[in-house]
């Protein structure tokens, strides 16, 4: 018996397969068992490890200081519609008041 991959959403190793599709009860993620594997697809994780992904609704969980403003974006401020990006700041977003940011993945959490 051959050891199936672990999810690509999650990296959890508890996947089963039913049919064609393998899937994954951690996180209820279903893919092809034929489906190459993503090793190239950006992984990025909030400050509690919890995978983020495109479109996600993210809450700041530190006060942040605003490069070129002298306000501060404020803990507890949540923000929807992230997009990742590659880079040392790789949230990109638009935030009520503040406009469009670049924030980095370990000061949000997941909502």
């Amino acid at each position: 018996m051959s050891a199936l991959p672990a999810c690509p959403a999650c990296q959890a190793d508890y996947t089963w397969q039913d049919g064609e599709n393998l899937n994954c009860p951690s996180c209820g993620h279903i893919w092809s068992a034929s489906q190459t594997d993503s090793s190239d697809a950006l992984v990025v994780r909030d400050a509690n490890g919890n995978l983020l992904a495109d479109g996600d609704s993210v809450t700041v969980v530190k006060d942040l200081k605003v490069k070129g403003s002298s306000s501060t974006l404020k803990i507890g401020t949540k923000v929807k519609g992230i997009r990742l990006v590659e880079g040392d700041h790789n949230i990109d977003c638009k935030i009520d008041g503040f406009g469009p940011m670049k924030l980095k993945s370990e000061f949000v959490k997941k909502n």
